[in-house]
């Protein structure tokens, strides 16, 4: 994800140097704790390709051969084992890769199914009425699921769709 710091301006209008580093410093912090925390889950668990480009590895290493290049932030994974710091993902093809666990991302989305397009309603129950349609391959991030649907934003859209319409999130998972 990318991240743009702001750093607060002295008195006179000019920036500070040293409140830009102790911002730098928190913030590299904070996303190396969010990072540790990813990476200390037991498989099989969720995630999403953090990285605009991300590869895949026939095994746990940089030494392995490449296997797939991903090149779709948010896309949803299913880790299915870890080794130290690389992660064995399943994508929604069933392909699986060894992937660096740094490239991957504690953000839940999810992809629409293949086949006809999936109904996003207002609220989360059957006789809903329908916002819009959602084609195939469409990936959005999961707010929250309950009951059998998710509230999911795609875009500058969101609504709620059926567990079922969704790979990257169980049918019956609980989601807050």
């Amino acid at each position: 994800m990318k991240k743009s710091f702001v750093t607060p301006a002295r008195a006179g209008g000019q920036r500070s140097k040293g409140n830009w580093v102790h911002a730098f410093a928190g913030t590299t912090i904070l996303l190396l704790s969010t990072s540790a925390a990813a990476q200390d889950k037991q498989p099989p668990y969720w995630a999403s390709i953090a990285s605009g480009e991300a590869m895949t590895r026939t095994g746990p290493g940089k030494t392995y051969p490449g296997v797939w290049l991903y090149k779709r932030r948010d896309l949803p994974v299913r880790v299915v084992k870890r080794y130290e710091h690389w992660r064995m993902i399943q994508d929604p093809d069933g392909a699986q890769g060894w992937m660096l666990a740094t490239l991957l991302s504690e953000r839940r989305t999810a992809l629409v199914k293949k086949g006809d397009p999936r109904p996003v309603a207002v609220e989360p129950r059957d006789n809903a009425k329908v916002r819009y349609l959602a084609e195939p391959g469409v990936v959005g991030r999961i707010e929250k699921c309950h009951d059998g649907w998710c509230h999911v934003a795609m875009g500058k859209r969101e609504g709620y769709m059926r567990t079922q319409d969704l790979w990257g999130v169980g049918e019956t998972e609980v989601v807050d």
